[in-house]
């Protein structure tokens, strides 16, 4: 019997409407919801084929534990039973430390799965957490706290009222109009605006499909961003082209700003980021001058050892002109929960790695440093790891040393759909539920869309009989390992009480979980017209809701800053804009003359998804492409083998030779070459491409946000000789 099934995607922050059409618990057809207001025109293919997930030939459907070489089928009570063994036994030989965790990004599009997964470490007490964050969004936390008071105030972008956008590290023709803020049809919307007059300024070492659509091109050189948006900082404020009074009234900090401009040089800045100065001082101006302007940083920006100063200048390029809480502007969307007010309820003690003394970041320790973590001796040494929907070989740098450092653990368990290169060395692979399997109220990210938006998204299909949602794996192992959820003494028993009372009554329902976390917080939520919102409402609108128009307004009474003012010169920052001054000019290493850069592409989500025919022909993976000029230098034509070397490691790849990219600057896409295994071992492994960060020596980091130079890394190029 064939249904329709209202949803919306949940592999990133869009969340875009979905009409899924399901005939005997099979998805045969994933469609855009028109009906949706807030985002139908955004929907792309990595929705189209979610269903090819849910339905991979080799996704795990039962408990499976490794036997020799390969694994076999065992119930749920004997994993949860011999995990949690495991696990307090490695907790009473080394301490809570000795038990970690790292999870992905799909971690994060669950509305149970990191509030449970938590829970559970809380019971534990270990400070072991690892977090996709230090690869690629650290940064903006950092700022967001330092600045504002919260890791998760993200201003979002009010395109429809730009009349000038300087784009930094982003391709949002490409990734929408997404990362920590969505936008529905941003980039559509952007040249909607370009053609009443906008202009439209992209900064990027690549010619990107954005940079080709933009008015300006400034190609800069990688992780020399700061530079380019310190530059600018340095021309409006010493020709008075900011706006005095949010200078005077919204932030603190401006004076010292002042003297660290006075302190920089333009022509050198100019020299470091290879743009050249009038071309600076035109957009420095023509963005002061624009009525209605704004900054937006991404990843690009990110994923270098300087990328916290840069992330830090495009907010102080907002702050300084005037561009926060008005329109054309970044404002604060509140959403329908208080996400800020709620995570500042979480008490959570500071912690300083073993090893190196840092401190966590956004919750989580820097992925770099987990491998020495796992093989070196001492209380708290990492002894038993769980992976929650990640893949940290691939996704981090020196993905080798990662390796090597998870097989030599006495407990690797993976919850995830398939057995990935980072569960290579588990000995426990636990079935996850796909998000066409289970219901979500993405409650925590609602003051991250450009307008008021509530979307419960319900499970389009029935999961497999033995798969399990990652709430419910985190549940079981907190009442097994006999450690309070949520440290609330108490709890355990009593989720197993409703769990006797709903298999007694036969109402799923009564047993404790996340949908009574849910209702709670819609309960409880920011009022609407008056009142607050009722889980009926919710349920009444399968499409969405848009909740309200768009308001100004909310931004100054969201700071968690204790003067309720924007710091807008953090003394780290400031210091380390200084370091970099007095640093010399960036020289590639003696024998690697080539910046490694990335690039996004429309069908890839990070390192998963990759592995799905309906989003990449047979055969698909990545390749690296050269300009012109370098390939001539190194004898390389299209087509070619060619060999790309680091200090830490080397790949073979297919050249591509186009003028993309800035000479001296080579592109290889991030998150391909990780194998798909088969646990029982009887065919092959398959695998697309070739792992990048196998080359990004995972030691150097930003000291602000421990994020490894993955996209400015230095290696060395030749022709391949087989």
């Amino acid at each position: 019997m064939s249904k329709t099934v209202y949803t919306f995607c949940r592999y990133c922050l869009a969340s875009c409407g979905l009409e899924v059409t399901v005939n005997d618990n099979r998805v045969t057809k994933i469609a855009p919801d028109k009906q949706n207001p807030h985002s139908w025109q955004d929907f792309c293919a990595k929705g189209r084929t979610a269903h090819e997930l849910v339905e991979h030939p080799r996704r795990i459907l039962h408990p499976m534990r490794r036997v020799g070489d390969s694994y076999v089928e065992a119930t749920w009570d004997e994993a949860i039973s011999d995990i949690a063994a495991r696990m307090n036994a490695a907790i009473q030989a080394g301490g809570p430390d000795a038990v970690g965790v790292y999870y992905g990004n799909p971690s994060g599009f669950s509305s149970s799965n990191i509030i449970f997964m938590n829970g559970w470490l809380d019971a534990i007490g270990t400070h072991s957490r690892y977090f996709v964050g230090s690869v690629d969004q650290n940064a903006m936390h950092v700022v967001a706290a330092a600045m504002y008071g919260s890791i998760l105030m993200a201003p979002v972008s009010d395109i429809d009222n730009c009349d000038y956008f300087l784009l930094v590290g982003t391709n949002p023709a490409v990734s929408a109009w997404n990362w920590l803020e969505t936008v529905p049809g941003g980039w559509r919307r952007a040249l909607a605006r370009q053609q009443q007059g906008a202009t439209i300024v992209v900064v990027d070492p690549l010619r990107t499909e954005s940079a080709e659509k933009a008015d300006v091109h400034l190609a800069v050189r990688p992780g020399l961003d700061w530079a380019l948006l310190l530059a600018m900082v340095k021309v409006i404020l010493d020709e008075g082209l900011e706006h005095r009074g949010d200078c005077t009234e919204l932030a603190t900090g401006v004076d010292d700003l002042r003297a660290l401009v006075a302190d920089a040089d333009l022509d050198d800045l100019a020299a470091r980021c290879d743009i050249a100065r009038d071309r600076i001082e035109r957009v420095a101006r023509d963005f002061a001058a624009a009525r209605g302007a704004m900054v937006v940083t991404r990843t690009g920006v990110s994923l270098h050892l300087t990328g916290t100063v840069a992330e830090w200048l495009g907010h102080v390029l907002n702050v300084i002109t005037g561009r926060m809480d008005r329109p054309g502007g970044r404002r604060y969307e509140p959403g329908y929960v208080d996400a800020i007010r709620m995570s500042a309820m979480v008490k959570t003690k500071p912690h300083h790695s073993r090893l190196l003394g840092r401190e966590m970041v956004a919750g989580a320790h820097a992925l770099s440093e987990l491998p020495d973590e796992i093989t070196t001796p001492g209380r708290g040494q990492i002894r038993a790891m769980l992976i929650n929907c990640g893949n940290p070989v691939v996704s981090g740098p020196d993905g080798a040393k990662l390796d090597r450092a998870l097989a030599d653990l006495d407990l690797l368990v993976a919850i995830d759909f398939v057995q990935r290169e980072s569960h290579r060395h588990a000995h426990w692979l636990l079935p996850a539920a796909h998000w066409l399997e289970r219901s979500d109220l993405l409650a925590f990210t609602s003051n991250m869309h450009d307008e008021p938006y509530l979307h419960y998204g319900a499970k389009a299909v029935e999961p497999p009989p033995d798969v399990r949602q990652e709430w419910r794996i985190f549940t079981d192992l907190a009442i097994a390992m006999r450690r309070p959820l949520f440290r609330a003494r108490g709890l355990n028993g009593f989720i197993t009480a409703t769990r006797a009372l709903a298999r007694l009554t036969r109402k799923p329902e009564l047993e404790f979980g996340p949908h009574w976390i849910d209702r709670l917080v819609v309960a409880t939520g920011r009022k609407f017209n008056g009142r607050r919102i009722k889980w009926r409402d919710v349920i009444s609108h399968p499409h969405g809701w848009v909740l309200g128009p768009r308001e100004f307004g909310h931004f100054r009474e969201a700071l968690r800053t204790d003067d309720k003012k924007v710091h807008a010169a953090p003394p780290e920052f400031v210091a380390r804009a200084r370091e970099l001054l007095a640093g010399p000019h960036p020289e590639p290493p003696v024998g690697y003359p080539f910046q490694l850069a990335n690039r996004r592409h429309r069908h890839s989500m990070n390192s998963w998804l990759n592995d799905l025919p309906g989003l990449h022909p047979a055969g698909k993976g990545n390749d690296v492409v050269i300009h012109p000029k370098d390939a001539a230098d190194l004898g390389v034509t299209d087509g070619d083998l060619v060999r790309i070397i680091s200090p830490v490691g080397a790949i073979e790849l297919r050249a591509v030779v186009n003028d993309r990219p800035r000479q001296g600057v080579i592109i290889v896409d991030h998150g391909w070459g990780s194998r798909v295994f088969d646990p029982r071992g009887r065919a092959e492994p398959i695998v697309y491409g070739a792992n990048r960060n196998l080359l990004i020596d995972g030691g150097p980091v930003d000291p602000l946000s421990q994020t490894s130079a993955l996209s400015s890394a230095f290696v060395a190029v030749e022709r391949a000789t087989s």
